[in-house]
């Protein structure tokens, strides 16, 4: 299974941002998506989570700003971020965890797209 994010770039502190990342592949069902970020210097972190029923997790430095939905029709995962902050600077990476149509077990990340807010 393979994911690929888009929608990363350069935005003024205040702005908006949109991030995708389809799933494609051997899919039999996708449970839980969500997005991660990693900023230079610093490990992975959580950003948001949201389950096949829709239930949605956030960190608390992004609750309020973002807002994480999918689309299951086509195996999509969107972050919409507002309110940018120079701290949300990082590659923001995609997660799916799910079945395989041949009935194993998956979990794949996405290539990673950058995100930049100057201030």
């Amino acid at each position: 299974v393979q994911l690929q994010a888009s929608g990363g770039g350069l935005v003024l502190a205040g702005g908006s941002l949109r991030l995708s990342c389809a799933a494609s592949g051997s899919i039999f069902s996708i449970n839980d998506m969500g997005w991660y970020r990693q900023a230079p210097g610093l490990e992975r972190e959580l950003v948001a989570t949201i389950t096949r029923r829709g239930s949605t997790n956030y960190a608390d430095s992004v609750k309020g700003r973002f807002t994480i939905s999918r689309d299951s029709a086509k195996n999509t995962v969107y972050l919409q971020m507002n309110a940018l902050k120079a701290e949300d600077t990082a590659v923001y990476y995609c997660n799916a965890e799910g079945m395989t149509t041949g009935w194993a077990p998956f979990g794949s990340w996405g290539q990673g797209t950058l995100v930049t807010v100057s201030s």
